[in-house]
């Protein structure tokens, strides 16, 4: 069984077109949790000393004990030991005033540190600045998206979520990531839209880990490997947040977490 853990449900929309489209056999393993908050989930573990090496908690009870306090019982049955992988995807949310920046960064840190292996703890990937950057683009492939910023003071002007749809090629349309099927369409128009929505996310894998790529070595190419979620952060806190723009470059943690999952074979087809 594989745990994956979202902030919120915009992030259910994409993760379950991603799941029909490159996961059809293993679905049926698959258990999503939604509306958990990466600043609750580290203080519940802060709580229990698990950040501090006190002492070793693991991650479906912590889980469980937030959902059930929200009246969510998804985890309920489940042991830890039926979890075999745990994802955890949130947002880096650097407009957000509860907590000075700082005080917030070091929680990241601190919980990019924690979650380091899917096997274990579980593996943390981030969004920047939040889940919405994944539209933050003009028509695919955009060859231009490794050089798109936000300040932090921009997002706390306006929301992002607006700068994204009055940036995107596509505005509110989610059809060219999301499979919407008709009832005019026939099984050749709903393969024709399958491909085409697969080779959409081709390109945003493309795109985001080569930005990855480029924030931690300069270079807007795919790598061999996939530098680490650590990596990526400790770059954006050196090369972007901690500038006098205070800003962040625009990436999202989906495609990162296919490349990471599949390797190369994913841009290529499968």
């Amino acid at each position: 069984m594989i745990l994956f853990v979202f902030e919120g449900r915009d992030d259910k929309t994409y993760f379950e077109s991603i799941r029909r489209l490159f996961f059809p056999d293993k679905s049926d393993t698959f258990v999503c949790t939604y509306n958990s908050n990466i600043y609750s989930l580290y203080s519940k573990l802060k709580a229990h000393d698990a950040l501090n090496g006190l002492l070793e908690v693991d991650t479906v009870s912590v889980l469980k004990e937030i959902l059930l306090e929200k009246g969510d019982h998804t985890l309920e049955n489940i042991r830890e030991d039926e979890v075999s992988e745990i994802y955890l995807f949130f947002d880096y949310d650097f407009q957000e005033s509860g907590g000075t920046l700082e005080e917030n960064n070091k929680k990241l840190q601190a919980m990019l540190d924690f979650f380091m292996d899917e096997t274990g703890n579980g593996l943390l990937f981030i969004n920047y600045p939040m889940v919405e950057s994944l539209r933050y683009t003009k028509e695919l492939p955009d060859n231009d998206y490794w050089t798109y910023t936000v300040t932090r003071k921009r997002c706390q002007e306006e929301r992002f979520k607006h700068q994204v749809h009055e940036f995107s090629f596509y505005g509110g349309n989610l059809e060219y990531l999301v499979l919407m099927v008709k009832p005019a369409d026939d099984a050749g128009k709903i393969r024709e839209k399958t491909d085409l929505i697969k080779k959409n996310w081709r390109h945003l894998i493309v795109m985001n880990v080569s930005k990855a790529n480029y924030i931690c070595s300069g270079k807007n190419e795919v790598p061999d490997e996939m530098s680490s979620q650590v990596e990526v952060f400790e770059n954006q806190l050196v090369k972007y947040v901690e500038t006098e723009d205070c800003k962040v470059a625009i990436l999202n943690a989906f495609p990162i977490f296919m490349f990471s999952y599949f390797g190369k074979k994913i841009i290529d087809g499968m």
